[in-house]
């Protein structure tokens, strides 16, 4: 059977944290930095109570300010310029099933979904299906019966690993021992970069007939 693989957009093929810090410069000065906000906690903050804290607030105006740009998600640039390109070229190769997975919320324009369609085609990937999800990364994984599920958040990555069979993939740079660490101790397997993602996930391609070679992998990755 083909393997069914998810990958997360943000952090992990698209630079979503360069274009938060445009937005924020332009709406906050230079001086008004706060921590880059995964979009999945945008969405999830957005249906919240609003919280009065600076913090809450500022993230707020760059927020509004990203859904109020057109087409805001065609903008971002690429992490790598050759792992869409590659994860096409890869998915006809060993006929893979691959899923786009994000929870953006969304801006002015095309719809998320659209937007996201046109980024990946325009990176390389041909025909791409990709689903806008509300609810937890695990779900979703388990509903799509994936193999694996590349992701840039631990929470997503323990999600999936809590609630489908798919071995998920966080990427963490190398320096994140503590990070690497507390993945690996719940099963989680880690790769420093989307390039280096790709290389395992090509590995466990190739030798998905050969259990003992599967094993290494897992042991030399980190899964459980």
């Amino acid at each position: 059977m083909s393997l069914r693989i998810g990958f997360d957009m943000d952090g992990v093929l698209a630079d979503f944290a360069a274009a938060y810090r445009q937005v924020e410069l332009r709406v906050l000065g230079p001086e008004e930095r706060v921590p880059v906000e995964r979009p999945e906690d945008a969405a999830a903050a957005e249906e919240e109570t609003r919280s009065p804290i600076p913090s809450r607030r500022k993230r707020d105006a760059v927020w509004t300010e990203i859904r109020k740009t057109p087409d805001f998600w065609q903008t971002l640039a690429p992490l790598d310029t050759k792992a869409v390109q590659r994860i096409n070229e890869m998915t006809l190769r060993h006929r893979w099933e691959v899923f786009f997975i994000t929870q953006r919320p969304s801006t002015e324009g095309a719809t998320v979904q659209r937007q996201t369609q046109r980024w990946l085609v325009q990176q390389g990937f041909e025909l791409p299906s990709v689903l806008v999800i509300n609810g937890p990364r695990g779900a979703a994984a388990g509903a799509l019966g994936l193999t694996y599920h590349v992701d840039d958040s631990p929470t997503n990555c323990v999600d999936v690993k809590a609630d489908s069979t798919a071995k998920p993939l966080l990427i963490v740079p190398d320096d994140d021992l503590v990070s690497i660490d507390s993945a690996r101790r719940l099963g989680i397997g880690t790769a420093p970069s989307i390039g280096a993602a790709l290389d395992i996930l090509e590995q466990a391609s190739t030798a998905r007939t050969r259990p003992a070679i599967l094993k290494q992998l897992a042991q030399l990755v980190g899964w459980k």
